[in-house]
């Protein structure tokens, strides 16, 4: 009975750190941007080979015509008259570098999609990601944005404007951004949890605000969405029942003595 005991609880164990494990697999491919068809620093188009554009790994950039005014930039391009977007000197760049993608939420915006595979259908996971607010040179004003977060069906431009989305797809928003006239508001992190639906769903970004200071740009990096990790309360029952059953096992001990 104590060795059936003893490997009940292995097993235990060996399936919570099973989860953990699973819990740490980013299921988002190319959260970074940096793999793209045609360069860093060119707007994001609908299809292949279209001259002046780029396609980003994994990703789908649509606003119902093309890819939208999206773009995708490199932090150390960012800021000089290099960059498909000359943003303001106020922006300051991740310290991991490498790309990030562009939205300017005013002016046709496309929609930002990955269709995500592996989900298991009632679990819960976590997305994170890094968005930021910028404004363009050349421009003056304020400007207010935020990303609108979908996961479960596709979603057009269309659907949102008249917001007419289907009842299955979650829908979460970052904070509001607010920058003054020329401002930053310096890189924010973000984390929402959604509830999968089906074993495949899609994960969506629609850059939304307002601006009299436009053109804004609302900026997003390092997306990752992983198994929610099981709560601490787990790890306290499992460790719970460890304990009684040792003192179990000790007691029988003792009666035999």
């Amino acid at each position: 009975m104590r060795i059936k005991s003893i490997l009940l609880s292995l097993s235990a164990v060996a399936a919570l750190s099973a989860s953990f494990a699973h819990a740490s697999t980013n299921l988002v491919t190319n959260g970074d941007f940096s793999q793209t068809t045609n360069g860093n620093n060119n707007q994001v188009g609908y299809k292949a080979g279209v001259t002046g554009e780029t396609m980003l790994t994994g990703w789908t950039s649509y606003n119902g015509n093309n890819g939208g005014y999206n773009f995708v930039l490199n932090n150390t391009q960012a800021t000089t008259d290099q960059s498909v977007k000359w943003l303001k000197s106020s922006f300051t760049p991740l310290t991991n570098g490498g790309n990030f993608f562009a939205s300017d939420p005013v002016y046709h915006p496309g929609v930002l999609s990955q269709t995500i595979s592996g989900l298991t259908s009632g679990d819960l996971y976590t997305l994170t990601f890094d968005y930021a607010l910028a404004q363009q040179v050349g421009f003056t004003g304020a400007n207010t944005s935020y990303w609108n977060v979908l996961f479960g069906d596709a979603v057009t431009v269309k659907q949102l404007e008249t917001n007419t989305v289907s009842a299955g797809t979650a829908s979460q928003s970052t904070q509001s951004l607010n920058i003054a006239n020329g401002g930053f508001s310096g890189w924010q992190s973000a984390s929402m949890t959604f509830t999968a639906k089906s074993a495949s769903q899609v994960l969506s970004f629609f850059a939304e605000g307002t601006a009299p200071g436009a053109p804004p740009f609302l900026l997003l990096d390092n997306v990752s969405l992983v198994a929610a990790v099981p709560e601490p309360s787990t790890w306290g029952m499992l460790l719970g029942g460890l304990g009684l059953m040792g003192f179990m096992a000790r007691r029988r001990a003792a009666n035999r003595a």
